[in-house]
C-alpha cells in the first residue's frame, strides 16, 4: 500500500518502489487514467509538486519521492446539505461510503430536492468543517437498501467512474424472490430497455442495452415459498436485478412493479457488499452494509459470510 497523508489542502504520496519506472506524465494518464482535462489542469495550475518543487512531467520518479498534490479546495457542494440520520461504512480523505436506507433517493431529481442520500452526504461533509462537492459515483433506486460510495475529490471521482466503467468495483446483492429457484447457479444474459408502457418500467426487450446479472441461491425458504439469492453486476442497468428476476418467473418479493407479491413494504433488494481498490493507495477495501429494516427482511443471515 503507498504511504500517504494530508498536509492542509495539500495531498502528499511517498512514491513506492513499484513506480520506480514510471513519471508523472505516465502515472496521471496511464495508472490513474486521470482525463486529460484534469491533467492539463493540474499542470497549468501548478497544481502537483515534487519533492517541493515544480516537476519535470516526464523524469521517472525515484522511490521516496515526496509527490505533492493540491487537491482539497472549497467547491460548494452541487446537492443542498441537509441533515438525515446516516449510516457511515468507510470514509477517509478521498471516499465516502454510506448505507442507505429504504425510502430514499441517492441523489436529488428536481431542483429544490433535499430529502436524498446526496444531501445527507453534503451536510455530513459540512458538519466535519469542510466545504466539498461530494459526489455520487453509482445509485440505489429508491428502495433499494445497502452500500453507496461518494468521492470527495475531483480526482478520486474521476478515478473511480473509469474503475465503475471497467467493472473493478464489486457490488453483491442480497435478494429474496417469490417462488423456488431449483436451480443453484445462473447468469441472466438479457438486454434491458425502457417499457414503452409506463415512464418507470424496465423490461428485457430485443433493442435494450446488454445487461447481465450472475446469481447463486444461498438458501431455499420452502416454508415461505420464496428464495434468498446473491447477485453480482457485470453492467449496471436501471432495476437490473428487479427486471431479470421478473422475467424468469420469480420476481422479488415486494417489488409490486414487476409483479412481485406484496410479503414485504419494499423490493427484497440489498447492496450487501462492496470491495473495490482505493483508486489513490491501492489498498484493498471491503465494506458491508448492515440490514436497517424494522421489522427485518432479511433474517438469520451472517453478514460477514456474503
Amino acid at each position: 500500500m503507498v504511504k500517504t497523508s494530508r498536509k492542509g489542502s495539500w495531498y502528499e504520496i511517498i512514491v513506492p518502489k513499484e513506480w520506480a519506472r514510471c513519471s508523472l506524465d505516465h502515472l496521471l494518464r496511464h495508472i490513474w487514467k486521470a482525463p486529460k482535462k484534469m491533467i492539463h489542469a493540474l499542470r497549468m495550475e501548478q497544481k502537483v509538486l515534487v519533492n517541493g518543487r515544480s516537476p519535470d512531467w516526464n523524469k521517472l520518479f525515484i522511490p521516496g519521492d515526496k509527490l505533492q498534490l493540491h487537491l482539497f479546495q472549497e467547491e460548494e457542494p452541487s446537492a443542498v446539505p441537509a441533515y438525515h440520520p446516516i449510516e457511515v461504512l468507510f470514509e477517509d480523505d478521498h471516499l465516502l461510503i454510506l448505507n442507505k436506507p429504504a425510502g430514499m433517493d441517492t441523489h436529488p431529481n428536481e431542483p429544490g430536492q433535499i430529502n436524498t442520500l446526496a444531501n445527507a452526504a453534503a451536510f455530513h461533509i459540512q458538519a466535519s468543517g469542510e466545504t466539498l462537492n461530494v459526489r455520487h459515483i453509482h445509485r440505489l433506486d429508491r428502495d433499494t437498501t445497502g452500500a453507496v460510495l461518494f468521492s470527495k475529490t475531483a480526482l478520486a471521482g474521476a478515478i473511480l467512474d473509469r474503475m465503475l466503467e471497467e467493472r473493478k468495483i464489486k457490488r453483491t446483492y442480497l435478494a429474496i424472490t417469490d417462488g423456488l429457484i431449483t436451480q443453484k447457479k445462473g447468469k441472466i444474459i438479457k438486454p434491458i430497455g425502457r417499457d414503452r408502457h409506463h415512464s418507470v418500467r424496465r423490461r428485457v426487450s430485443p433493442t435494450g442495452q446488454k445487461a447481465v446479472t450472475n446469481y447463486e441461491v444461498i438458501r431455499l425458504m420452502s416454508k415461505e415459498h420464496k428464495t434468498l439469492v446473491r447477485c453480482s453486476l457485470e453492467t449496471g442497468r436501471t432495476h437490473q436485478i428487479r427486471v431479470h428476476f421478473s422475467d424468469m418467473g420469480h420476481p422479488l418479493s415486494g417489488d409490486t412493479l414487476y409483479g412481485g407479491s406484496s410479503s414485504y413494504i419494499r423490493q427484497a433488494l440489498h447492496a450487501v457488499k462492496m470491495e473495490l481498490l482505493h483508486p489513490l493507495t491501492g489498498e484493498v477495501l471491503t465494506c458491508h452494509a448492515p440490514f436497517k429494516d424494522d421489522p427485518a427482511i432479511f433474517q438469520n443471515i451472517d453478514l460477514y459470510s456474503i
